[in-house]
């Protein structure tokens, strides 16, 4: 068998043109994985989207309904900086089931990755920074109320602090919160995860990968969870647009590595979602995107799984 990754064409919503949100590399993504040939077609699985009640796990009804339904105020429209349209909300919904698929798939067979999620700045009732629905919460939740797991690690290596995700599980002692990010960084006040490592401007590879090195095996000897949620944002690219870190496109690659060896060489499942990127060109950004399914892939067979 060979990687489970996670895809859905419905992972893109028109956005306004010249639109910060890189929303055209979802598709990208998936075309770059088929065309260099990290994945075949039989590898992809495509998710459907969750039932309501599975996103209010995590969030209030009334944010979910007037989210989906299109009556959120505009203030907090705009504290979430997508236009709204019922295609952004189905986008929405899938990328949460999409989660969700790779969690129940990293459970099955050892480690899965989706082509999207991450968004970890959203809160029980509301949105903010271009994340909606936290996919990771909510497939942390579910997870849960299937049975599949108990215990649960989030490892967000995404350049900013995954604030959202830290403020819904902050007095769960089922679901540790492991936050590594640029300290002088969007959002402006962070909240309290189980664990925060906050990092300098300009951090480079070797420095970050020690830091890493120092917290992730004490954590999962610690916790022993049932599965793992890593949010592989790329954002701390010397060369993305919102980031101020200095990881290179080798940098990446080695933390994908250093992350998902140490975990499943330990036996713990992982579940991965691709997380933030930002940069004018498109092209690159899409190719550090992909050094999470390249490193997977490489550990999947390299363990067997």
């Amino acid at each position: 068998m060979d990687l489970p990754i996670i895809y859905h064409q419905d992972y893109i919503a028109p956005l306004p043109p010249g639109h910060r949100f890189p929303m055209s590399k979802f598709r990208q993504l998936y075309e770059l994985l088929l065309n260099e040939r990290v994945a075949q077609p039989e590898q992809f699985h495509i998710p459907e989207r969750p039932p309501q009640e599975w996103i209010e796990l995590v969030h209030t009804p009334n944010y979910v309904q007037a989210y989906c339904q299109g009556t959120l105020e505009p203030k907090a429209q705009r504290r979430i900086g997508l236009p709204w349209s019922p295609t952004l909300v189905n986008r929405t919904c899938v990328a949460v089931g999409g989660t969700i698929l790779t969690a129940k798939l990293a459970i099955n067979q050892g480690l899965a990755c989706n082509t999207a999620g991450g968004t970890h700045h959203a809160f029980p009732d509301y949105g903010s920074g271009f994340c909606i629905f936290n996919d990771l919460a909510i497939a942390a939740r579910v997870m849960q109320k299937l049975g599949l797991a108990k215990k649960i690690l989030i490892v967000d290596l995404d350049v900013h602090q995954g604030d959202g995700t830290a403020f819904i599980f902050e007095n769960d002692n089922s679901i540790f919160t492991f936050s590594m990010h640029c300290e002088i960084n969007f959002p402006g006040t962070k909240q309290k995860s189980d664990l925060d490592v906050p990092l300098p401007i300009g951090m480079e590879d070797d420095a970050y990968l020690q830091t890493l090195a120092n917290y992730l095996p004490d954590l999962l000897s610690q916790i022993q969870p049932d599965i793992v949620f890593y949010d592989a944002g790329v954002d701390t690219h010397i060369d993305d647009k919102l980031g101020k870190l200095a990881l290179t496109d080798t940098g990446i690659f080695r933390r994908e590595m250093q992350v998902l060896t140490t975990c499943v060489s330990a036996g713990f499942p992982v579940a991965c979602v691709i997380g933030g990127g930002y940069a004018d060109d498109m092209k690159s950004l899409v190719w550090r995107h992909s050094l999470l399914h390249r490193a997977a892939s490489q550990t999947y067979h390299q363990f067997h799984l």
